[in-house]
């Protein structure tokens, strides 16, 4: 038989306590390591899935406004020309008045559908506005007010002095009208 002194039973038990301690110690730890490592992972993978998400926002947005410079790049040449149209208006008014200058007014109609041609194809519209329609204050200028010829066309447009222009979807001179008070 083998004999142990009670201190010695206590060591050989604390000693297997130690072991068996040692081990769970390992995997926890393994366990909390992997679990850290997951964790880490999912943290990165969300990082990353912002990141590519942001990038492609920036790639549309990017996009979305070099196409509307594209559209809008003209606006400037496009403002400087219409009192080059406004003139053409008038010239052609005072041309339908004198009879003798039918050849004339024949060359500066060509020469006006022209250029109006050409500016619709870079995407100039003119905006209708006529004599009768609702003030709108969001599309229209007043210039100035004028008692109403008639009731019903208080708060109306009675004329037109300058005609207004969108380039694309985008309003670049407001049509200045005189409005029925």
């Amino acid at each position: 038989l083998h004999v142990r002194s009670r201190r010695q039973r206590q060591m050989c038990i604390r000693d297997r306590v130690d072991a068996t301690t040692n081990e769970e110690n390992v995997e926890v730890e393994e366990l909390s390591v992997e679990d850290t490592l997951k964790q880490e992972l999912g943290q990165e993978k969300d990082k990353f899935l912002r990141l590519f998400a942001e990038f492609e926002n920036y790639k549309k947005r990017t996009s979305k406004e070099r196409i509307e410079l594209f559209k809008t790049a003209s606006k400037d040449v496009m403002v400087s020309m219409l009192p080059i149209l406004d003139d053409f208006e008038r010239a052609l008014l005072h041309i339908e008045e004198d009879k003798e200058a039918e050849e004339l007014r024949k060359g500066v109609v060509l020469i006006y559908q022209k250029l109006l041609t050409t500016l619709s194809q870079k995407g100039l519209t003119a905006m209708e506005v006529k004599q009768g329609d609702v003030f709108d204050s969001e599309i229209h200028q007043a210039i100035t007010q004028i008692p109403a010829p008639s009731k019903d066309l208080k708060g109306k447009v009675i004329d037109v002095l300058e005609t207004g222009y969108t380039l694309g979807e985008k309003v670049i001179r407001y049509p200045k009208v005189v409005i029925g008070q």
